[in-house]
């Protein structure tokens, strides 16, 4: 995550196009006990944008396509779930119910979907628009696309094929259900030529902090990743989605909360500041201050004074929840220009905290019982060490605090979260012919 990770001495070179990579990287996880890896994803190549004296200075530039990578990642792991990133602003729902039905069924039972709209002129202008959509047209297709597809994974009932070699019937006709969707952004008629995933519905995650965003979230995600840079702020957004969820018929433990924790873990703290400062040391200003300038909607702050304040800017396209919060951090602790781009790119708009493994675990405990967070989306930040690092030395401090388990109890990512199968909504429906 730490912007300056590919430029650690011990981060091996070209890694973000390296399957051996990220198996590893999984391994370690699943012998920590983590209940799933998650890859983001970027439609376009970082920073293609910017000036060259930026576009070249950016690491992890290019990576590899998430679906096909956890697809590889499966075959040499046997219990971790596998989530990724799929934007609904340039993919199509028959498409992304198809790769996510197939990633369950390769998996046997353990993919789950990141439902994010792509915000950025970079993604926006390799799919034949100069902008991305306006924010709000952004969520309303977002809603009907995760319907589409939840109906789509819904095409077959679970016990549809026969496949009596006797008969000759290879599936019940009765048991394959015909979509025929017609909305406002989508006209899908099925059935989804993938059977019904193993968990039903691969598990449906989403990020959006926006009162639009939180909204998808009520209705339709299970797991909800968030920023917070406090426990406050934490407990603020824990209260205010679960409050939403009677709304849309929903009880409280139908959605796992998890803030995203940047941890740099040392045996002492003197250890944990000396990797933190090593860190620090390689961030690249020109670079930092275009994150930040991406950040906050693409503005130009090298016309301002660096050493000084953050000037009252516009309201931007990119997303929301990240330029508020990054408003916000400046507003509240009196940073200048320079002192937020060091804040910003080390954060990436979550906690980040160095210490030991008990500094840590404690951290996680007063989040976790104050109702600020169910979990947490770990984000080393750099890898291998990063990772390493955690699971060896606070992975165990939380098992003996009984927090986290000692073996995995289920085999689906489901079983994990501890989320229940969801009925087949198109079942009880007449059957069409195909």
């Amino acid at each position: 995550m730490h912007i300056a990770a590919w430029r650690h001495p011990d981060a091996p070179r070209h890694a973000s196009m390296s399957l051996k990579h990220y198996q590893h990287a999984a391994q370690t996880a699943e012998r920590g006990l983590f209940d799933f890896i998650f890859f983001a994803d970027n439609l376009h190549v970082r920073n293609n944008l910017a000036p060259a004296n930026v576009f070249s200075r950016t690491g992890y530039a290019v990576q590899l396509e998430p679906i096909t990578l956890l697809s590889a990642i499966a075959g040499v792991t046997s219990r971790i779930g596998l989530v990724s990133t799929v934007s609904t602003s340039y993919w199509e729902p028959y498409t992304v119910a198809r790769l996510f039905a197939s990633l369950d069924h390769i998996s046997d039972g353990r993919a789950g979907w990141n439902v994010v709209t792509s915000a950025t002129a970079g993604d926006a202008r390799n799919f034949g628009r100069d902008e991305a959509h306006e924010h709000g047209a952004r969520y309303a297709r977002a809603r009907e696309f995760v319907k589409v597809v939840t109906g789509l994974w819904d095409s077959w009932d679970d016990d549809a094929f026969i496949e009596d070699k006797q008969s000759g019937i290879a599936f019940d006709p009765d048991k394959v259900h015909i979509l025929n969707h017609r909305g406002e952004h989508f006209n899908v008629r099925g059935p989804l030529n993938v059977a019904r995933p193993v968990q039903g519905h691969p598990v449906i995650v989403q990020a959006g902090a926006s009162e639009a965003g939180q909204n998808l979230a009520a209705e339709t995600a299970e797991v909800v990743f968030t920023g917070n840079y406090s426990f406050e702020a934490a407990q603020a957004f824990y209260r205010s989605l679960k409050g939403k969820l009677p709304v849309f018929g929903r009880r409280a433990e139908d959605l796992v909360i998890m803030p995203g924790l940047i941890p740099v873990v040392g045996r002492t703290e003197d250890e944990a500041k000396a990797r933190h400062e090593l860190l620090q040391g390689l961030i690249d200003p020109v670079v930092s201050l275009a994150v930040l300038s991406r950040i906050l909607g693409e503005v130009d702050l090298a016309k301002h004074p660096l050493d000084g304040p953050l000037p009252d800017l516009p309201e931007s396209n990119a997303s929301k929840s990240g330029f508020d919060r990054t408003v916000q951090l400046a507003k509240s602790q009196g940073l200048t220009i320079r002192q937020l781009c060091q804040s910003v790119v080390t954060m990436g708009g979550h906690r980040y905290v160095w210490g030991t493994a008990k500094q840590i675990a404690d951290e996680l405990e007063e989040w976790f019982h104050g109702e600020a967070a169910d979990g947490f989306n770990i984000i080393p930040p750099w890898l291998p060490g990063g990772l390493d690092d955690f699971v060896d030395l606070v992975v165990p401090e939380l098992q003996r605090r009984g927090l986290v388990p000692t073996a995995y109890a289920g085999s689906t990512l489901r079983e994990h979260l501890g989320l229940a199968r969801p009925a087949n909504t198109l079942a009880s429906n007449a059957a069409l012919a195909v």
